[in-house]
């Protein structure tokens, strides 16, 4: 008695790669002859680096102001931070005010969907929506703060922040970005 077999997986070479069906993304191509994936792009030189975006923002300005193909350019933020700012005690009173902000909207948004068949008076139906939704939003906001036992007693936000910026261009354009670049007045300097 034989075992079934079982079929090889699809290796660079082997018969059948140009036979690969379509996905929802498109035709399906078969991986590089050295296995490393698909090109990125063109190479990329770096023409500056600036300690703000809008010091490397202005530079890319200049460049599209000098007809430059502003399209094979990038800003690259690099040595990035993520910095959480703290903006608040979070209570369950807070949660509660907070859900029924949150729940205000949603019941203002039904409030309107309904409001738009509604035959009679639609200013109440709006006003409905929105007093349910808030009240919703209370209840909801207050017992998730409470269930969360204590941890995270706070609001903050979140934003990352780069330490450098660099503005990029292809390799095929960055003789011309230099030659450029090397007409731009640095900042604070009074034009001609």
């Amino acid at each position: 008695m034989s075992s079934p077999s079982t079929p090889a997986a699809w290796q660079p070479g082997m018969p059948g790669g140009s036979t690969l069906t379509s996905g929802p993304a498109g035709a399906v191509t078969a991986p590089s002859s050295n296995g490393d994936g698909p090109q990125l792009g063109p190479a990329a030189v770096t023409i500056g680096s600036y300690p703000d975006y809008p010091s490397a923002q202005r530079v890319v300005d200049f460049l599209a102001d000098n007809r430059f193909p502003v399209e094979q350019t990038a800003i690259v933020g690099t040595n990035l931070t993520l910095v959480e700012t703290v903006l608040g005690r979070l209570t369950t009173a807070r949660s509660a005010v907070l859900g029924a902000g949150t729940g205000a909207w949603f019941g203002l948004f039904i409030g309107l969907l309904f409001g738009i068949f509604t035959v009679g008076n639609w200013v109440t139906v709006i006003l409905a929506g929105l007093v349910i939704g808030a009240i919703w939003g209370a209840v909801f906001g207050a017992i998730a703060h409470a269930m969360s036992g204590g941890q995270r007693d706070f609001t903050s936000t979140s934003s990352l922040r780069a330490g450098q910026y660099a503005v990029t261009v292809d390799a095929q354009v960055a003789d011309q970005a230099r030659q450029l670049m090397g007409r731009l007045q640095p900042a604070g300097t009074p034009g001609r």
